[in-house]
């Protein structure tokens, strides 16, 4: 969950929106995820192709600061994308930081509301040309009202695998 004042209240492990442009997972991260989560089976399941797809929508109210933008993929080269450790308490992930390029095109979602959702591929295993990772960030939107209500939202991490 993303909501800027139970973060900074330190409630129920909530934080707060990312306003760093980044992708979930790297090319060694991804495949670590489910050796971390599906133990024995993820050797098998690793043979084939899988992907790491975000589900993110607002809860409460639709989102009036804060909003997610993505990066097309296809504005994205493989030099941007920069590993960055991700330290946990019980180990170490890597995401990728996105460098700057002023070919990338952003997208992003104003107003977006709770019976709405964004699906994200933050990782494909498929080496076949296409998209294999979604850049996104949240931003400060000048557009925001002024008394704008902090964003409330929700993100699930799946695991696809398929045949």
């Amino acid at each position: 969950m993303r909501h800027a004042p139970s973060a900074q209240a330190k409630k129920n492990g909530t934080k707060e929106p990312v306003k760093r442009a980044h992708n979930d997972y790297t090319l060694k991260s991804g495949p670590q995820r489910v050796r971390d989560l599906l133990g024995d089976e993820a050797d098998a399941l690793l043979k084939g192709r899988f992907a790491v797809v975000n589900v993110w929508r607002p809860i409460a109210h639709e989102v009036e600061e804060s909003p997610l933008a993505l990066c097309d993929a296809l504005s994205i080269a493989p030099a941007d994308l920069v590993p960055t450790d991700l330290i946990y308490r019980d180990r170490i992930g890597e995401t990728y930081a996105l460098a700057y390029n002023p070919a990338h095109r952003w997208f992003y979602f104003p107003r977006l509301r709770p019976d709405e959702a964004v699906l994200i591929k933050c990782y494909d295993s498929a080496e076949d040309g296409r998209a294999r990772f979604a850049a996104h960030s949240a931003f400060d939107d000048p557009t925001s009202p002024p008394n704008a209500r902090p964003r409330e939202s929700i993100e699930a991490r799946t695991l696809v695998f398929f045949d």
